[in-house]
């Protein structure tokens, strides 16, 4: 009907892309030639204005109060989200990549230096990966580049290290108090040490990785492991087990983002009951519902009766919560 759209919408407000991963030429209605969606926030007591405008075959701009800006990821981390989706499912059973992506957003969005060492380390990751395709032999050229490597990827490590202990530590409370049933959650990050450094290693991998065209060493082939008493998440645990700890994993997500930005971030929560016993989805309401520690939250659902249950948990006063009715793409009001 639409749900996911406007949630997809405050997502791309504050990513500058949508986070199902699609073009933005593909978030333009079909016979139209641009699209803008605006977005008016209440940020550190001040009113602020996000627009976004997107040309077919043109960059897509974004404006905060009128005024462009030169680089996207200026724009990432001034107005924090944090997402769970039917599509979190991915995080458990999908690749690697989908684990660090995950970690990157989150360190991004606090850590201006880490998104900027990130995009360094990825430009000369495909610079490398370009010469071993076309075979070039040129030893200086690798060790440029290979230096660049260890640099940006020694930074990143540890970032992503100090990240995933400290999510952890939020996270398994969470998990607690969802599951309710003794089970142990844990997360780790896992990664390669290079005694000699990473340069060295990669030159030594040269003629492996020329035979394979690619680079096969280095930070952007570490992993999070994820487990529930001390076993693999994504070749145990039940559906319940799954959603149950992606939406804890999310929760400690939006927790860390608090408290290292200062500001609440917005939390958006797409068909968050599916797959879940109603205990389970009684105590995510107990959660989302009346813990003043969360800010503005947006919930989809199909079943009406959740929203209500999580409604009549927070506190009496009407202006604190709207709740719309989403028909063939629009949105209308409903009265309370």
């Amino acid at each position: 009907m639409g749900k996911s759209n406007l949630l997809d919408a405050i997502y791309f407000m504050s990513f500058c892309k949508s986070f199902t991963g699609c073009s933005d030429a593909m978030l333009i209605n079909r016979g139209d030639d641009f699209t803008m969606v605006r977005g008016q926030y209440l940020r550190r007591g001040l009113n602020e204005e996000i627009t976004a405008g997107i040309h077919r075959g043109q960059r897509k701009a974004f404006k905060r109060g009128g005024k462009p800006y030169q680089r996207l990821a200026e724009h990432i981390g001034s107005f924090p989200a944090v997402l769970l989706s039917p599509a979190d499912i991915e995080l458990v059973g999908g690749e690697p990549s989908e684990r660090r992506r995950f970690i990157d957003q989150i360190i991004s969005q606090s850590d201006a230096r880490y998104l900027d060492t990130l995009i360094r380390y990825n430009s000369a990751l495909e610079q490398r990966n370009k010469l071993l395709r076309e075979e070039v032999s040129d030893t200086t050229l690798y060790e440029a580049l290979e230096v660049q490597l260890e640099m940006a990827g020694a930074y990143i490590s540890s970032r992503r290290a100090e990240y995933v202990a400290r999510l952890a530590a939020l996270f398994m409370p969470y998990y607690g108090k969802i599951a309710d049933n003794g089970e142990r959650a844990s997360l780790e990050y896992v990664h390669s040490d290079y005694a000699d450094g990473l340069a060295s290693h990669l030159a030594r991998m040269r003629a492996r990785d020329a035979a394979l065209h690619y680079t096969a060493s280095g930070p952007h082939r570490d992993d999070i492991a994820f487990s529930i008493d001390e076993m693999p998440v994504r070749r145990t645990a039940s559906q319940g087990q799954t959603k149950t700890y992606t939406t804890a994993l999310r929760f400690a997500q939006y927790e860390l983002l608090r408290d290292s930005l200062g500001v609440k971030p917005l939390l958006l929560l797409d068909d968050i009951f599916d797959k879940l016993d109603a205990g389970r989805v009684s105590r995510i309401m107990q959660i989302v519902g009346a813990n003043e520690s969360f800010g503005q939250i947006f919930i989809t659902d199909t079943n009406r009766r959740h929203l209500d249950e999580i409604v009549a948990d927070m506190p009496n006063e009407r202006d604190n919560y709207r709740l719309w009715l989403v028909e063939q793409g629009r949105f209308g009001l409903i009265s309370l």
